[in-house]
């Protein structure tokens, strides 16, 4: 039996297009253990955001065609919704990627984060008002018993991802659900929020599922990265190993789209073509029309997933001869 703290076993999810379900997500699988720190990255529709709604059993319009998302063993897709509500929000949390969109302007930050702290304890008025101001008072804003009176629109745009991560934290999660955290924030204070979240987990214990497309913040703090495309995740590693050594044509591709200051401007190298919609139908490696060591037997079969040395990854390439697609 495992003892992992959450588990995806082979998730699906589909969309209605027409009289049938398209897939968003296509037979996923990821664990994450108590503490540890993952990231699931890839490209804008790759199935990220859907995956982490899944989990949270907050899909609008999509549907789980099949799979299992455990948590602490328990599947959470076998859970009424009365039932879900004892772990969303305490035992599991999530931090969307607008701070904005994200808090009602209508009711000060301190009413809010009233709310959910006494929504998930059993605490009265006075206590969760105390616990409120910790939980700003942890996540690094100034005054907290004073900005408790303040209005999200009062606040800056890294303030208002602070007090969200604030809420997220502030009945001590097992679980944070970080979706893009950072987006809509400039470079410096993406920096300060990705230090907080290492700082949060050192201090709190917490597991974190980060979400993103930005492959340098994976390096700040996480442990394992999957590398998503097309709903399917291609390759899993530690780190150091898929940043060192990525294996799969895709990992390889989105490594060189960083830009480098050291690096002259023709290092850097875009990859070619767009990913599928969510329509398009897929027989082999979702990737094959812009890997550029694609073979024959891309386009008619998805390849299984293989261990080679500290990886999982899905290429034919790589498979064939433990190394590196060329």
């Amino acid at each position: 039996m495992s003892n992992a703290l959450l588990e995806i076993d082979q998730l699906r999810i589909g969309f209605p297009i027409g009289k049938r379900f398209a897939e968003a997500v296509r037979g996923i699988s990821l664990t994450i253990h108590s503490g540890e720190a993952v990231a699931l990255v890839g490209e804008s529709g790759s199935g990220k955001s859907v995956t982490a709604l899944a989990i949270m059993r907050l899909l609008q319009g999509g549907k789980i065609l099949g799979g299992q998302i455990r948590f602490n063993g328990v599947n959470l897709l076998s859970l009424s919704e009365r039932q879900l509500r004892s772990i969303r929000g305490r035992s599991i949390s999530i931090v969307f990627q607008d701070p904005l969109t994200s808090l009602n302007p209508v009711f000060t930050v301190g009413q809010q984060l009233i709310d959910v702290i006494m929504t998930h304890q059993q605490v009265n008025q006075l206590t969760a008002r105390k616990r409120a101001i910790e939980a700003l008072s942890l996540v690094g804003i100034p005054a907290p018993a004073t900005r408790l009176r303040s209005y999200p629109h009062q606040f800056s745009g890294g303030m208002r991802q602070r007090v969200l991560i604030a809420m997220a934290v502030a009945c001590r999660p097992q679980l944070l659900i970080a979706d893009e955290p950072t987006t809509a924030l400039d470079v410096t204070v993406q920096a300060q929020v990705i230090s907080l979240l290492r700082q949060l987990r050192s201090d709190l214990g917490i597991a974190i599922l980060f979400i993103t497309h930005n492959l340098d913040l994976v390096a700040e703090f996480c442990d394992r990265v999957a590398i998503m495309y097309a709903g399917s995740i291609m390759e899993e590693a530690s780190v150091e190993a898929l940043f060192t050594r990525p294996l799969h044509p895709y990992s390889i591709g989105l490594m060189r789209c960083i830009p480098r200051l050291s690096a002259a401007s023709s290092s850097f190298t875009p990859i070619e073509g767009n990913p599928p919609t969510i329509d398009t139908a897929l027989q082999g490696c979702p990737f094959q029309p812009r890997c550029a060591v694609a073979r024959d037997i891309c386009a008619r079969q998805f390849p299984a997933e293989r261990d080679v040395g500290n990886h999982c990854v899905r290429c034919w390439a790589v498979s064939e001869n433990n190394n590196v697609a060329q």
